[in-house]
């Protein structure tokens, strides 16, 4: 796949374009992608489907982008139906969080320790070949 590492001070929607140009070539196949809702400003999604010819869906929480909601006076209102407490699974999110999961058992990965972007992608690059060779042990 691809992996790019950039400054913090970047949105997620402009890191995704700098992520994704150079991939049509080496993905011809690929027809749809799931981001999460921070990708969902700056054009991200119109940028991918109109430069790429992929698929964007969001993977988003039902409320999300709700800011308040409007209640005729002395009517009590179930916060809970509107947005539960607690945990609540995302569809496909999983993949996602169990990824992360895999790779920050890397210690050195887990806290930015790096001064440079190149060491800490050698660190991310060599972490995914250690589960990729983990996965070819065990299931090979």
């Amino acid at each position: 796949m691809h992996v790019l590492v950039h400054e913090a001070n970047l949105q997620d929607y402009h890191g995704g374009k700098l992520l994704l140009s150079p991939l049509k070539e080496r993905f011809p196949r690929l027809k749809l992608i799931w981001a999460d809702s921070g990708y969902n400003k700056g054009g991200f999604v119109a940028w991918v489907e109109e430069t790429l010819g992929w698929e964007v869906q969001i993977v988003e929480h039902p409320w999300s982008g709700l800011r308040g909601v409007w209640v005729k006076e002395g009517m009590e209102v179930d916060w809970e139906k509107i947005r539960p407490s607690g945990f609540y699974v995302l569809k496909w999110r999983w993949i996602v969080e169990r990824s992360h999961s895999w790779i920050n058992r890397s210690r050195r990965l887990l806290v930015g320790w790096e001064k440079k972007a190149e060491n800490y992608l050698a660190f991310l690059h060599l972490a995914c070949a250690q589960l990729i060779f983990a996965k070819l042990v065990v299931f090979g």
